[in-house]
C-alpha cells in the first residue's frame, strides 16, 4: 500500500493569505488529499507558517513591531483563515518551534561534515545611511534579464529569475531607498555543482511529472547550478550552529531552513498525538518496507526551490541514521506547481492591495462560494483570472441553478408525494439505468482526474451528474405522473435520490459544506468513503432546505466599497467602474451600511469617488434656490385662466400651442406638454399662467406667457385651481 506525505508551500508569517495564494498550493492539495481519504488511503497533509527571513524582519520594521510578535500574530490569523475555507490539514505548524531549529541546524552540520559546504567572503548589500547589512529582499533594483523596475534582491517577480543584490541594475536600500554599497561578509554556501548530474537524472526519471515543472528545472540543469550561499547577515533567524568568529550574530538562509520545516512540521506532529517515531516512515526511503510519495504543492515561482535546492539540501544530509539503520531521505515524488491567479486581468499586489484577501472574502461569501469558483478557474497549466462577473454568473449558473436546484426539486417530491421516506423503485426503463451507469462512471472519472491534479475536469464531471440529474428529472415528468402513474413517480423520486447521495459524495473534496448538508437532508451518517451504495426503500429523509443562495450586483459592490476600498481605494474604484454606475455603488452602500454608519459608509465612498462626489456636491448647492425679496416676487403677474384651444406646433414635434382665456383677453403659448398630456385632457382645463413674461419665438410661434407646472424629472403636472374661480383671477 502507498502512503502519501502531502505539504503546501508554507506561508510567509507576514501578512493575511490572498485567493492566489489559496488557488496556487493550498486548495489543490485539500482537494487530493480529501480524496486520498475517503479512499481510505494512508495520507498525512503537512503545513506551517515560515517564520524567518525578510519579509518578517521588513514587516516589523515597518510596523515598529518585533519579529516575534508579527510572526505570533500572523500564524494565529493565517490557521485561523485556512479553517474557515475548510482547508483539512492534519497540522499547522510553524517555522519558530524548538524542533525546527534543531532539524535545520542538523542539516546545516551534516552537509558541512559531508563537505557540501564551502565558506566565502564575498561582497554583501550594506547601507551606509542605515549602518546594516542589507538581506536580499531589502534591495531593490532593476532585474539584468527581463527589465522590470522595482524588483528584490532575491527574486524576480516578472520573469522569475533568481536574483542576488550584485546583479541588479541600480540597487538600492529598500528601507530608506539610498544607494547600496557592498562590504565584505564572510557565509557559507553550498556547492549545488556536487549534485547536478545526479539532480538532472532524477529530474529525467520524473516523466510523470506536470510539463511546466519538468521544463523549468531542466532549463535550470542545462544552464549549470552554481554555489549559493546558505547562511545571511540578520538578528532574526536560526544561528548558524558552528563556533566560528565569522558566524558570529548570522542565521541560516530562510530559503534554506524553510522547506526543512516540512520535516520538523512533520516530526511535531506526531509527537503531539504520541507517536514520536511515525514521522519517519514519512520522509526515509523504505524505512518499513512500504511506498512512501512525497507530494509539495507550490506556486510555480517556487519551482526552482522545491525541485532542485530542496532535493539538493536532502542529498546533501547523506544518510540518516538511528536504531532501525541507514536510511536515505526520500525525494520528491510529485511537485504539481500551479501557475498564477490574476485578479481582474491584473496580476496580484499585496503592496498594492490588488487582491482578494481570503479572511474579507469569507467574511461576504460562504467559503464553498470561494472553493467552486477557484477551483472552476483554477491556473492549473496557464495563468488565469479571478472575474467578479464570471463569479456572480458560475456560482448562480451552475452552483444555485443545476447542483442546488436538483437536490432541492428531488428531496420536494420525496416529501410531498412518499411523505420523505425513499419510495420502492418499479422496473427501471433506459433513461433509469442510464441514471445509474452515470453515478459509476462519475466516480471512476472524477477520481481519476483528481489523481492526475485536473482539479477543474474534475469539478466539471461531477457538475455534469448534477446537469444529467436535471435532464432525468425533467425527462420523466414525475409532476405529470404523479397524477396517473405513482409507481413511475416513485421510480423517478427513488433514481433521483440516489444521484443526489452520488453527488454528496462526489462533492466533498471540492465543496465539504454543500456535501455536509447534503449528506444531513439525506439523513444519512457521517461520509467516510468514496464508494456509492444505494439509499434503501423506506429511509426517512429530512425536508428540503435551500444550499446555496444568488449573489447579487449588490454583494459584490458592498464587498469591494467595505473590504477592498479601506486598504486601496484606488483599486476598489477600478474594479467598481468597470461595471457599475457611481449612483448604483452610492444607493448599495448607504442602504447596506445603514443609518447608524451613514458616516462611515460616506468616508469609504469620498475615499473612492472623491472628485466625482465633490462635483456632484457642487452641482446641488448651484440648483439651491435663491432667496427672493417679497417685492421681487409681487412683480410676477399670476393670472388663473382657461384653455380653450390646442393645436400641433408646426415645427415641433413636443410643443403645443395653446389658447388661455384670462377673462378679459386670450392669451397664446408654446407648451412642451405633449409628452405629458393629451389635447382632450388640455382643453378647458383651468390653469395658472405668468401674464407679464417678456413675449419670446418658440421654433418661429410666439408665446406671450408661461404655464405653471411642476417637474419632478420624469412627470409634468400643471398647476390648477382646487376650485372654479373667475377667469383672469389674480394669484397671490
Amino acid at each position: 500500500m502507498t502512503r502519501y506525505m502531502v505539504t503546501s508551500a508554507l506561508p510567509y508569517a507576514n501578512g493575511p493569505i490572498h485567493a492566489g495564494h489559496l488557488a496556487g498550493a493550498y486548495l489543490p492539495a485539500d482537494i487530493f488529499v480529501r480524496y486520498l481519504r475517503l479512499k481510505g488511503e494512508d495520507v498525512i497533509y503537512i503545513c506551517g507558517t515560515d517564520e524567518h527571513g525578510t519579509p518578517i524582519t521588513f514587516r516589523a520594521l515597518k510596523e515598529g513591531k518585533s519579529p516575534r510578535e508579527i510572526v505570533d500574530y500572523y500564524y494565529e490569523h493565517i490557521k485561523t483563515t485556512f479553517a474557515r475555507a475548510k482547508i483539512s490539514f492534519d497540522y499547522f505548524g510553524r517555522t519558530e518551534l524548538p524542533v525546527h531549529y534543531k532539524v535545520s541546524q542538523d542539516f546545516f552540520l551534516k552537509a558541512l561534515e559531508n563537505g557540501h559546504l564551502v565558506k566565502k567572503i564575498t561582497k554583501q548589500a550594506y547601507c551606509e545611511h542605515d549602518k546594516m547589512f542589507l538581506p536580499d529582499r531589502y534591495v531593490i533594483g532593476t532585474c539584468p534579464y527581463c527589465g522590470a523596475e522595482e524588483q528584490r534582491g532575491d527574486q524576480c517577480e516578472v520573469c522569475g529569475r533568481p536574483l542576488t543584490p550584485e546583479i541588479l541594475i541600480n540597487p538600492r536600500c529598500n528601507i530608506c531607498g539610498n544607494p547600496i554599497t557592498f562590504k565584505d561578509s564572510a557565509h557559507y554556501y553550498i556547492k549545488m555543482q556536487d549534485f547536478q548530474e545526479k539532480l538532472r537524472k532524477w529530474i529525467e526519471g520524473n516523466e510523470h511529472w506536470k510539463p511546466n515543472v519538468r521544463n523549468t528545472v531542466l532549463g535550470w540543469i542545462k544552464e549549470g547550478l552554481e554555489e549559493r550561499a546558505i547562511t545571511r547577515d540578520l538578528n532574526w533567524g536560526i544561528p548558524v550552529p558552528i563556533e566560528d568568529e565569522d558566524m558570529k550574530g548570522k542565521v541560516l538562509y530562510v530559503w534554506f531552513e524553510a522547506p526543512i520545516g516540512y520535516i520538523s512540521i512533520t516530526i511535531e506532529h506526531f509527537k503531539r498525538i504520541g507517536k514520536e517515531e511515525e514521522w519517519k516512515k514519512y520522509w526515509l526511503s523504505n524505512y518499513d518496507g512500504e511506498e512512501t510519495r512525497i507530494i509539495h504543492f507550490i506556486g510555480k515561482d517556487n519551482i526552482p526551490f522545491h525541485a532542485i535546492f530542496w532535493p539538493a539540501f536532502l542529498m546533501s544530509y547523506g544518510k540518516f541514521k538511528d536504531g532501525n539503520g541507514e536510511f536515505e531521505w526520500l525525494l520528491p515524488y510529485d511537485i504539481p506547481a500551479n501557475e498564477y491567479l490574476n485578479l481582474e486581468g491584473k496580476k496580484f499586489s499585496t503592496s498594492r492591495n490588488w487582491a482578494i484577501w481570503v479572511h474579507e472574502f469569507l467574511d461576504e461569501f460562504p467559503a464553498d462560494y470561494l472553493r467552486y469558483y477557484l477551483t472552476a478557474i483554477m491556473p492549473e497549466t496557464r495563468d488565469s483570472d479571478f472575474n467578479f462577473k464570471d463569479f456572480k454568473a458560475k456560482i448562480n449558473e451552475e452552483l444555485v441553478n443545476i447542483l442546488g436546484n436538483f437536490v432541492h426539486r428531488a428531496l420536494t417530491f420525496v416529501n410531498r408525494y412518499f411523505d420523505g421516506k425513499v419510495p420502492e423503485r418499479g422496473e427501471l426503463d433506459e433513461l433509469d439505468r442510464q441514471a445509474f451507469e452515470e453515478i459509476e462512471k462519475a466516480f471512476e472519472e472524477v477520481g481519476e482526474l483528481i489523481t492526475k491534479y485536473r482539479f477543474k475536469d474534475a469539478l466539471k464531471r461531477v457538475m455534469a451528474l448534477a446537469a444529467f440529474g436535471n435532464r432525468y428529472f425533467d425527462y420523466q415528468q414525475p409532476w405529470k405522473t404523479a397524477k396517473t402513474d405513482k409507481q413511475r413517480t416513485a421510480t423517478t423520486v427513488n433514481v433521483s435520490l440516489q444521484i443526489v447521495k452520488a453527488l454528496g459524495i462526489l462533492i466533498e473534496p471540492f465543496l465539504p459544506d454543500a456535501s455536509e448538508k447534503i449528506w444531513h437532508l439525506l439523513n444519512l451518517e457521517e461520509l467516510k468513503k468514496w464508494e456509492f451504495t444505494e439509499i434503501p426503500a423506506g429511509h426517512k429523509v429530512r425536508k428540503a432546505e435551500i444550499l446555496f443562495r444568488k449573489v447579487t450586483d449588490e454583494d459584490i459592490i458592498f464587498f469591494i466599497v467595505k473590504h477592498i476600498a479601506r486598504g486601496n481605494p484606488e483599486s476598489a474604484k477600478l474594479l467598481l467602474e468597470k461595471y457599475y454606475k457611481m449612483d448604483e455603488v452610492v444607493k448599495v452602500t448607504l442602504e447596506k451600511f445603514g443609518k447608524e454608519r451613514k458616516d462611515e459608509a460616506m468616508a469609504i465612498l469620498k475615499s473612492i469617488y472623491k472628485e466625482k462626489l465633490e462635483k456632484k456636491e457642487k452641482k446641488k448647492e448651484e440648483k439651491k434656490v435663491e432667496y427672493v425679496k417679497f417685492d421681487e416676487f409681487a412683480k410676477l403677474d399670476l393670472r388663473v385662466g382657461k384653455i380653450i384651444e390646442v393645436e400641433d406646433h408646426p415645427n415641433a414635434d413636443k410643443l403645443y400651442i395653446v389658447k388661455v382665456d384670462l377673462g378679459s383677453e386670450v392669451r397664446q403659448l408654446v407648451a412642451g406638454l405633449k409628452k405629458y398630456y393629451s389635447k382632450e385632457e388640455l382643453v378647458n382645463k383651468y390653469v395658472v399662467i405668468i401674464t407679464n413674461l417678456e413675449p419670446k419665438k418658440l421654433r418661429g410661434v410666439e408665446s406671450q406667457g408661461m404655464l405653471l407646472a411642476a417637474d419632478d424629472g420624469k412627470n409634468v403636472a400643471l398647476l390648477v385651481p382646487d376650485k372654479e374661480v373667475k377667469l383672469g383671477a389674480r394669484v397671490h
